[in-house]
């Protein structure tokens, strides 16, 4: 496929199980509005790349490489493209960090991100970049491994590790945070995917980390509990006494197994 794409013809979505999707009007009328921009590529990583993806409740994470630099207009025409997309079913989903040629190399690099419906900068981490390179789907354009350099596995290793030691641990220690089903569903998963990827040097769906917890001494309610948000109806309504109950059990248990993986590996 041409890097570019005419401004008279709609980029092609390799992702062909989602066109008839409400995913997939999104992802084709989102390329369409980049083509201005003439990206490079378009690469879905994360659940939609992995196979993990549940409409309506997945986030849509892509990565658009631009070919020059992303100056005030550019990030301005970015702002006006995710505007025009607010209407359909699912945009409030779609974040995507915009990468160039001469930045993409250096993952500690803060880019210019679209995300929960504001623009700010954050950096592609080396598990996006591990995710691109074994899974990623293009959308358009190019492919990771032609345009973005490779992750080893030290790299991989030592960022998971810090980002337990340095981000989830001390979220633990702030209470009110875990009486959110986010905190409590991603500091879970995330953990377990952690585990995997020190041990073993590989990266493991979400699906994947929920099987993985109770046999890692996970709480198995609260295991449940994430299990039937994401992949069926909820099986608790939720109420005040759960939620802080939850929020208790999540926390005793991630604030030790934390401790000792990152310890492990001093």
């Amino acid at each position: 496929m041409d890097n570019e794409t005419p401004d008279n013809e709609t980029p092609h979505i390799e992702a062909s199980h989602i066109e008839a999707s409400d995913t997939g009007t999104l992802v084709s009328r989102f390329l369409r509005e980049l083509t201005p921009l003439r990206p490079v590529a378009v690469w879905a990583h994360g659940s939609l790349a992995g196979g993990d993806y549940q409409e309506g409740r997945s986030d849509l994470d892509l990565i658009a490489m631009l070919p020059g630099k992303v100056t005030a207009g550019v990030v301005w025409r970015i702002a006006a493209a995710h505007a025009r997309l607010r209407r359909l079913p699912l945009a409030a989903a779609l974040h995507c960090t915009y990468l160039t040629a001469s930045t993409a190399a250096d993952p500690a690099r803060r880019h210019v991100t679209f995300a929960h419906q504001e623009l700010f900068r954050r950096s592609v981490t080396p598990v996006t970049r591990r995710e691109l390179h074994s899974f990623g789907r293009v959308l358009h354009g190019g492919t990771p491994s032609a345009l973005l350099p490779p992750v080893t596995d030290r790299e991989l290793g030592d960022f998971v590790l810090r980002d337990q030691r340095d981000f989830w641990r001390p979220a633990v220690d702030n209470a009110p945070l875990w009486t959110r089903d986010i905190w409590v569903d991603l500091g879970l998963v995330t953990f377990a995917r952690a585990c995997v990827t020190v041990r073993e040097g590989r990266l493991i769906s979400k699906r994947e980390a929920l099987d993985l917890l109770p046999g890692l001494g996970a709480p198995a309610e609260v295991v449940e509990d994430i299990r039937s948000r994401r992949y069926g109806a909820p099986v608790r309504p939720p109420n005040e006494e759960w939620t802080a109950r939850r929020a208790r059990l999540t926390r005793d248990y991630l604030g030790p197994e934390i401790d000792a993986l990152t310890a492990s590996y001093d």
